[in-house]
């Protein structure tokens, strides 16, 4: 019998505000990678776990055969029309990686095959491709472990040879300028991983002439770029959680005159766009949380010249915004559900798009063409695959243009639902879920996902991850959580910074209520969530350990408090509106009470397992390496607590499609085996 992994035990004291708590497996940090001690005792985890999924009967082997019965042999990607050219990607089931075609006058040219880049190393990953203005170049990021600090590589494509190599640890994003012989892009610093610096590079030149066209100096914020709708303008987006500015600068031009749109302001977000005739801003201004549309003309950008387009609502909140020569088309979410709307912007007549399904997922896709008759958007049910369309603007004529093949897939087997229920503060949670047509939903296992976090939305579209599970009579519940953004920004800002515990609450409610509603065996609930959503985990388990029975935690961001006192661990600063500044007395004691790490007691812990990568960027490796040992020591369970370290990787665990699945179909065993 293979004996559990026992890293030892060094004493160290953490002293703040008076508080001193003791971290026995702090030695476990190693920004460097290369600690022999730390990289042997990660491969004793990993052969630990191995070892009980094999010892358990885990068949994670035929989850993954199933993932491949349902992929195509070849898929097309959709084809993106550009200039008179057309630029697409495939995916071969016997390959990790996509190619990229162009084809122009009827001529397809393979532009790009990923699958020989990536031979015979053991991570790649590229972010992306980029066409030059031209169309002669295509450039991507290129990422070796997934630090996700990318090289950009140009290519010159009718000659098929790569031109240059910049190996600039960017964010993986360019932006050619007009002449096409030179680009934008954004560079991280190189040990916070904060994304701080604009340059441009000149195509010939060596990186160390690269332009500084700007550079922030705030710890909090973080940049992006992205171009205009008339390509006229490239935008930077100088970001933190709850402020924001937008400089602009004019690609027609020659010169680097980087513009202020309006200065940051605390507590005010605004994007902005263009169209040939003057600038459109979302924004917060005047605590209008859920966001107003403004319009002004090119020369006077501040403030007080932005003319109200469409009215903040309190029950709607305006997520995006597209510009057409006659209308402007609106993602809003009402209801906890995504919705398009379609303005005249002559008379500003609304038209909702309607859509038939109870729960689902769209939003616009692909709309390139500001004079172009319609827009394209894609749209996802639980038990739908996503497909995109293209709606008339003016018609209103609807057609597919394309859809994700699943094979042996079919709808009508399926039956999904939206429920809300009432939390303890009797706040009404949405709930999505999903299961097998025919199931006895009171003896049923049930699985809760959830995230929670950075407003971001875990959105009831197709999940095909998880059909495995659903096909062997789970049923899939997703809680929709306060700290998303689901029924607007105040629903983000209740499960954030002194809110915190409402998220872990309301998941926890959500278990308890669906269960009290029949939908599912109490005896066989898990609960699955990743990153911040691991944290959702860890935190959950310390409050209510009995409660699930078992718990995928992926890539968890589990020691909160230690990381955010931390300013030289990668991302801290930026996220000190999300989480809390542990450097203000009270924001360090809210942390303390949930922060997973520093709540292990003594308990009947579920069977967890984690997971997490050597070179994750977000969630630095070291948090599930001593989270996992120090659970085992309290949990007064039999339980299995396991670690799974991808030994190199990064936040989305391995490179390649197959690879990807792999790691899946374990996390999707390891639930399986308990549910038995």
């Amino acid at each position: 019998m293979k004996k559990i992994p026992v890293p030892k035990k060094i004493k160290k004291k953490l002293i703040s505000h008076g508080d001193e708590r003791i971290d026995y497996y702090y030695w476990l940090r190693d920004d460097k990678r290369k600690n022999k001690k730390i990289l042997n005792y990660l491969k004793e985890e990993n052969d630990y776990t191995n070892y009980w999924f094999k010892k358990n009967n885990v068949d994670s082997g035929k989850i993954f055969n199933k993932f491949k019965r349902s992929i195509p042999k070849f898929e097309e990607g959709f084809k993106t029309k550009l200039d008179g050219y057309e630029y697409y990607s495939t995916a071969s089931l016997t390959k990790e990686h996509r190619k990229y075609y162009r084809i122009h006058k009827k001529r397809k040219k393979l532009i790009l095959n990923v699958n020989n880049l990536a031979d015979g190393k053991k991570y790649f990953e590229i972010s992306g491709i980029f066409p030059s203005r031209n169309h002669k170049y295509i450039a991507y990021g290129e990422d070796l472990n997934g630090r996700r600090q990318f090289s950009i590589i140009v290519k010159d494509i009718n000659k098929g040879k790569n031109v240059e190599k910049n190996q600039c640890f960017s964010s993986g994003n360019i932006i050619w300028n007009n002449n096409s012989d030179g680009y934008f892009y954004l560079k991280k610093d190189s040990d916070t991983l904060i994304t701080n610096s604009l340059y441009f590079h000149k195509l010939g030149t060596e990186t160390n002439e690269d332009k500084l066209i700007y550079k922030e100096n705030d710890k909090e914020f973080s940049l992006n770029i992205s171009l205009s709708r008339t390509k006229k303008y490239l935008f930077l987006n100088v970001s933190k959680t709850e402020s924001n500015e937008t400089w602009f600068l004019d690609l027609e031009k020659k010169d680097f005159n980087l513009k202020c749109f309006t200065k940051r302001m605390n507590k005010h977000l605004y994007y902005v766009d263009d169209t040939p005739e003057s600038f459109f801003i979302l924004s917060n201004r005047n605590n209008q949380e859920n966001f107003a549309l403004y319009e002004t003309n090119f020369f006077k950008t501040a403030e007080i010249d932005w003319k109200l387009l469409i009215a903040h609502k309190k029950n709607v909140l305006i997520e995006n915004f597209l510009c057409f020569k006659d209308f402007i088309i609106l993602e809003i979410r009402k209801n906890g559900l995504a919705q398009l709307i379609q303005i005249n912007r002559k008379n500003f007549k609304k038209t909702r798009v309607d859509f038939k399904d109870e729960t689902f997922s769209v939003n616009l896709t692909n709309n390139i063409n500001y004079n172009a008759p319609f827009f394209s958007y894609i749209f996802s049910s639980l038990k739908q695959p996503a497909s995109i369309y293209s709606q008339n603007l003016y018609t209103k004529k609807r057609r597919k243009l394309w859809s994700q093949k699943v094979l042996k897939h079919k709808e009508n087997n399926y039956e999904t639902k939206r429920l809300s229920i009432n939390a303890r503060d009797k706040t009404k949670i949405p709930i999505s879920i999903v299961y097998k047509k025919g199931i006895d939903l009171k003896k049923a296992p049930l699985l809760q996902y959830g995230y929670g976090a950075y407003g971001s939305i875990i959105e009831p579209s197709f999940k095909f991850s998880f059909m495995p599970l659903i096909d062997e009579g789970f049923i899939l519940a997703i809680a929709h959580i306060r700290g998303g953004q689901d029924l607007g920004r105040n629903w983000y800002d209740q499960g954030r910074m002194m809110n915190k515990m409402n998220s872990f609450f309301d998941f926890i409610d959500c278990t308890k209520k669906l269960l009290r509603k029949g939908i599912g065996n109490k005896r066989n609930t898990f609960a699955m969530g990743g990153s911040a959503g691991g944290l959702l985990m860890g935190a959950i388990i310390n409050l209510e350990p009995e409660l699930y029975k078992g718990v995928v935690s992926a890539v968890p961001f589990v020691d909160v408090l230690t990381t955010m006192s931390d300013e030289s661990i990668p991302l801290t600063t930026f996220e000190y509106k999300e989480w809390g500044n542990p450097n203000k007395k009270k924001e360090y004691f809210y942390i303390k009470r949930y922060s997973p790490y520093d709540n292990i007691d003594f308990k009947a812990y579920p069977s967890v397992l984690v997971t997490s990568s050597l070179f994750d960027s977000q969630v630095q490796y070291f948090e599930p390496a001593k989270y996992v040992p120090k659970l085992r020591e309290h949990s007064t369970s039999n339980n299995p607590i396991l670690l799974k370290m991808n030994m190199i990787g990064g936040h989305a665990g391995k490179s390649g499609r197959l690879g990807s699945l792999k790691d899946t179909a374990e996390e999707l065993g390891f639930l399986m085996t308990l549910s038995r």
